[in-house]
């Protein structure tokens, strides 16, 4: 055992190179040059993960943060925000399909990014700044001292081995989240158990490809964006897959259930199950005519959403997926990561610089919490009842995008960086957006039980179209909002009270079965 009054060597230890760490270790370096700053990191090249779409936040923390900006112009795709396409029984085709997205092309900056090539770029950044890397090298074990010198153990693929003192450790390891397992705090989350499958595919086709505008004219004319490089949510009945075009060409597909609900086909291989579960969505169906998942850049993970008792301690924190993750709908990931690296770096340089370290970390735990918890509850709870449904999920994704802006977005764009310190929904962070949010989505979810009961589910998923006019951070924002706060009373007027008559409990619902794909 090393003794801990030898000086250590660093000041922080980062485990694990991609966007989460990296970015912490330039935030750390940019708040003091002094630091010594270590990433450890398992790959000798970052590969590709999920997690490849921007929102307004992490647009921000990307560009105006970082300072990305020319790169993700030079080498990602902007985005062209989010769509939607709903189908039920009736709907025979792409232009049948309900659609909900932007008419015009958006109002604020964002990107869909190759995260193996965004990862790599930060990580050079941070290098280049003055943190030190070592790779590729493996964590086997991590030694935590509360208020004193924590100890890192590593292998290398040669079979030689290492070990690294510091005052932190930041956790950056992503789903290894290899603190929150050593240590008991990772929690997995029950009341949300879904599933993911996803790969990358060659040769899909483009919404605003000829081919479609020829085929269907009308439908091609009446959105003036372009449809391709949104991210294009196909839903079905308790599933939605994304679609995410990168560059160079290939495309990012990948599905997400709850199993309360669907399962993906029985047997066969991943990308086979999953090529025949989007089948059955015309949208899906079409798209995929011709195209190819890539061999070896497969996946599938049951229950995926989990949190932390543990934030961070006096001698370690925890960002990005290492300290929780909740849902791929609506891009959240990298939203969590601005908060997660800007509030870390926060917390170690100020403990660094003699602050006192209880305090902040009891802030710190108690910010993170709330936050995970009332974001969990104001998007995601049962949200998977209703997300096929275009009636109910049109009026959620208004209401969600405008509280949003208004809790959430406003506050870096307002009051700068300092913001993503405190994250969101949390005390100071947009609690009150987050307590509506989480009123009108169980709202939701209870109509959304009430119609599958009385079989009116997705009546409206046929031939209905939404294009909206993107939102600003202007005087017609809370207008906006309460328009639809409106519409949602008038909601509850028509149907709300069946609720009470025709309905489930969100876990009394056996496992629905796997979408069929229709013969073509």
């Amino acid at each position: 055992m090393i003794e801990n009054d030898q000086p250590p060597a660093w000041d922080a230890i980062i485990l694990g190179g991609a966007l989460a760490g990296s970015a912490t270790a330039l935030l750390l370096r940019r708040r003091n040059p002094r630091w010594r700053i270590l990433i450890v990191e398992k790959s000798a090249h970052l590969g590709r993960r999920v997690g490849e779409s921007t929102v307004e936040t992490s647009a921000f923390f990307l560009g105006r943060v970082l300072g990305l900006t020319d790169h993700l112009n030079e080498k990602h795709l902007v985005k062209q925000g989010m769509r939607f396409w709903f189908f039920n029984e009736s709907t025979k085709g792409l232009a049948d399909c309900s659609e909900t997205g932007p008419k015009y092309n958006v109002r604020f900056p964002g990107y869909q990014v190759d995260r193996a090539v965004l990862d790599e770029e930060v990580l050079s950044r941070a290098v280049a700044e003055g943190a030190s890397l070592l790779r590729p090298v493996r964590i086997r074990d991590v030694e935590l001292v509360d208020g004193g010198v924590q100890t890192v153990h590593w292998t290398d693929e040669a079979g030689g081995a290492g070990t690294e003192r510091a005052r932190w450790v930041v956790d950056a390891s992503g789903v290894a989240a290899i603190l929150a397992r050593k240590n008991g705090w990772l929690k997995t989350n029950k009341a949300h158990p879904i599933a993911a499958c996803w790969s990358r595919w060659n040769g899909v086709k483009s919404l605003d490809s000829r081919e479609f505008a020829e085929r269907n004219p009308e439908w091609s004319r009446r959105a003036k964006a372009v449809r391709f490089t949104a991210t294009n949510h196909i839903c079905g009945k308790g599933w939605w897959s994304w679609w995410i075009p990168l560059k160079g060409g290939d495309m990012s597909v990948g599905i997400v259930y709850d199993q309360r609900i669907t399962e993906l086909p029985e047997g066969g291989k991943i990308g086979d199950r999953l090529r025949a579960f989007m089948a059955a969505h015309p949208a899906a169906r079409e798209l995929l005519e011709g195209a190819t998942f890539q061999e070896g850049d497969v996946h599938f993970r049951r229950n995926c959403a989990y949190s932390c008792s543990r934030y961070a301690g006096d001698g370690f924190v925890l960002v990005g997926d290492a300290a929780a993750f909740m849902d791929p709908f609506y891009s959240p990931g990298m939203d969590w990561i601005s908060f997660s690296a800007s509030a870390a770096a926060a917390l170690v340089d100020s403990c660094l610089s003699g602050r006192s370290a209880p305090e902040r970390v009891a802030r710190h735990n108690a910010n993170f919490t709330a936050s995970h918890d009332r974001w969990f509850d104001a998007i995601y709870r049962d949200k998977y009842y209703y997300m096929g449904d275009h009636e109910l999920m049109t009026l959620a994704f208004r209401l969600d995008l405008g509280s949003y802006y208004l809790g959430v977005v406003a506050r870096p764009f307002e009051s700068g960086n300092s913001a993503l310190e405190t994250p969101a929904f949390a005390p100071r962070g947009g609690l009150a957006a987050g307590i509506l949010m989480a009123l009108y989505n169980r709202r939701l979810a209870s109509i959304a039980r009430s119609r599958m009961a009385r079989g009116t589910w997705g009546r409206s998923n046929t031939g209905r179209y939404f294009g909206f006019i993107s939102y600003e951070l202007n005087g017609r924002l809370l207008p906006r909002v309460v328009g639809q706060l409106l519409m949602w009373m008038l909601l509850e007027a028509r149907e709300g009270w069946r609720t009470w008559f025709f309905t489930q409990p969100a876990d009394a619902h056996a496992p629905m079965p796997a979408p069929v794909a229709a013969k073509t």
